[in-house]
């Protein structure tokens, strides 16, 4: 089942709103009687300051010692974002806050924090473009304290399917990078990295629309997965594998491939299902590097969604795991659409998960090839990233990176690229199986 904080966001604050540098004046002395801290309290402090730079939008993340209070307002003439942190020692940590701003940061030119008056810290993020920000609280949870979290988004949201069609012509989408090939005269096979599977292969199939697969590089952000004993972070390996992956796939005629992510930053759960249905996707492939609290447990493993029950103890266990993702990463309960209707799940989840479950079989087959299977069958389990009520998906362990021997394994770019081969052949035989038609879809949701 999807989860999410149960935290709620702090809905005392009051709503951003664009003003002038004389209603700020008015702002800091109006709240004065607000913000002094009662005698005898301690002062808190902040523990770490991260910033998450992406084109979706740019995440900063304040870690407090206690439970952070503040009021946020936007001022124009030049566009900033003004935070009070209520009950704050400015320190070093706090001062370090301008070193975390990248030059190709989207939508911040500079952060800054002061000692604005007794018991209040001003934080100032210069902005280059006006944003629509989300300012919310997270309460402790795995190993991070108390947050305050502000995500900064365009005031335009982009639009996935305008991105494609940017990106290339549709002929260009459909040959990929073999069109280039053929162009320059060099044979096709001549492209591929890795020698063609052992098992023979039929034709590819004849089809008038690109087959979309989207591929959904696990956690991410402020959520970085499971840690190996090297220090490796799941969410590292996972994008590394999914781009080699999605080259391959676009590689391939009459074949595109999304990201739900392509760099270091967090996306809900729910929203990397609702942009795979964006892009009206044939296929949703996510990437994992599984954990466990043994270092010997090793393999790969695929699993579907279950509308049931887990098909084992484990799989129960690591769709929790995943599904507390949300929790980690930090979710703004206050801007969330709601689940997938119940209605539209009954309507065509059964045929899915079949369909799932044809495509799981045929990547754990190659997965075979190059890698220990942890279970020689397609598991099941209620994975909330799964949920599209009519995409084929599948959950893709590729290895446990709590295993010593594993995860040097991941951090390996031939083994990287052996891996996304694998995935990438198992995708193909099921597109020989089972190539795309013309299909009746639900209402797209969000």
């Amino acid at each position: 089942m999807y989860r999410t904080n149960s935290e709620t966001p702090d809905h005392s604050t009051p709503s951003p709103r664009k003003i002038n540098r004389r209603t700020l004046l008015k702002f800091a002395g109006a709240s004065l009687a607000l913000v002094v801290s009662p005698v005898g309290m301690a002062a808190g402090s902040l523990l770490a300051v991260r910033v998450w730079p992406a084109e979706e939008y740019t995440r900063i993340t304040l870690e407090g010692s206690n439970e952070l209070k503040f009021t946020h307002l936007m001022v124009k003439d030049p566009e900033r974002l003004v935070v009070d942190l209520e009950g704050i020692e400015l320190n070093s940590v706090l001062q370090t806050l301008p070193g975390k701003v990248l030059d190709s940061d989207p939508y911040i030119r500079n952060i800054r924090a002061g000692q604005n008056r007794p018991g209040v810290v001003r934080v100032v993020v210069e902005l280059k473009a006006e944003v629509n920000p989300q300012v919310f609280t997270l309460a402790p949870v795995s190993n991070y304290g108390h947050r305050l979290v502000l995500d900064l988004y365009p005031t335009i949201e982009q639009d996935p399917l305008l991105a494609l069609i940017e990106k290339s012509s549709p002929i260009d989408a459909a040959a990929g990078e073999s069109g280039a090939a053929k162009a320059n005269g060099t044979p096709e096979v001549a492209q591929r990295d890795n020698p063609p599977s052992r098992r023979e292969r039929k034709p590819a199939p004849r089809v008038n629309r690109l087959f979309t697969v989207v591929l959904d590089a696990g956690h991410g952000g402020e959520d970085p997965g499971a840690v190996g004993r090297g220090g490796s972070y799941e969410k590292n390996v996972t994008l590394d594998i999914a781009k080699r992956l999605r080259k391959k796939i676009d590689a391939m005629p009459n074949m595109r491939a999304v990201l739900t992510r392509d760099g270091d930053y967090f996306v809900p759960l729910g929203q990397r299902v609702t942009r795979a249905r964006r892009v009206q996707a044939d296929l949703f492939v996510s990437v994992h590097a599984d954990a466990f609290v043994r270092p010997e447990a090793r393999g790969s493993s695929v699993f579907v969604l279950s509308e049931s029950g887990a098909s084992s103890s484990a799989a129960r266990w690591l769709a929790q795991k995943e599904n507390d993702a949300d929790l980690i990463g930090g979710v703004n309960l206050a801007k969330q659409d709601g689940h997938l209707a119940r209605t539209l799940l009954d309507l065509s989840q059964a045929a899915t998960i079949n369909d799932s479950l044809k495509l799981g079989k045929a990547v754990l087959a190659e997965l075979g090839d190059i890698n220990t299977l942890h279970k020689a069958h397609v598991e099941q389990a209620g994975f909330a990233v799964l949920k599209a009520p009519d995409i084929p998906s599948i959950l893709v362990e590729t290895a446990f990176i709590s295993n010593p021997e594993e995860e040097r394994r991941l951090n390996d770019d031939a083994y990287q690229d052996k891996m996304a081969e694998a995935i990438m052949r198992g995708i193909r035989r099921y597109f020989d199986d089972n190539p795309p038609a013309p299909r009746t879809r639900v209402a797209q949701l969000g």
